[in-house]
């Protein structure tokens, strides 16, 4: 089934949709779904590496755009949605501990917690619980996910053969260190709150 969709991703990098499809998947990790872009991210680009800036460029936006859906979650639903969001996750009990830390470190939360396996959902849903500033969390947002993924381009770009050929040869092996870094990134989240 991997294979499968990994084969289905390269394919569909050649394809006018492409930007679309990943675009969808960085606006709803911001906000509500579990898989970071990465995983469409990666094989796209080591497919076309013409248009790793281009990929790189749709995830930021949108992931951004996304984290605006996230943001409203928190500021205008958390009683609703955004409270199931955190029951689900299990981090209930974290959300007031978390809203409080944004009074001094919102800005370094944002900034790194954006850049790491931390799901960026979590941040964006408690940056609008906390009601930080939306013009300060936009401007962030855009700087942490553009480094995060321009970084990734970068490196795609200069170690994308090799990367493919791990990926084929690999790809299970991928996969379960790509689900063990989002386990983990879960983890952190509770932990360092």
């Amino acid at each position: 089934m991997i294979r499968r969709l990994y084969e289905w991703i390269l394919a569909l990098a050649g394809k006018p949709a492409a930007p679309w499809a990943l675009g969808a998947v960085s606006f709803a990790e911001s906000s509500f779904f579990p898989v970071p872009p990465d995983v469409m991210l990666v094989p796209m680009a080591v497919s076309r590496p013409d248009r790793i800036w281009f990929y790189a460029l749709v995830t930021t936006l949108a992931s951004v755009a996304g984290g605006l859906l996230g943001y409203a979650i928190g500021a205008l639903l958390f009683d609703s949605i955004g409270q199931w969001l955190f029951r689900v996750y299990g981090l209930s009990d974290k959300a007031a501990t978390f809203q409080a830390s944004y009074a001094h470190y919102g800005h370094w939360v944002i900034l790194l917690k954006g850049l790491t396996p931390i799901p960026f959902k979590l941040v964006t849903i408690t940056s609008g619980f906390a009601h930080y500033d939306l013009f300060w969390f936009m401007v962030l947002s855009l700087i942490t996910r553009g480094a995060r993924f321009f970084v990734l381009a970068g490196l795609l770009g200069r170690y994308g053969v090799q990367i493919r050929e791990v990926l084929d040869r690999h790809l299970n092996l991928v996969a379960a260190l790509a689900v063990a870094a989002i386990v983990l990134g879960f983890v952190l989240f509770k932990v360092l709150l």
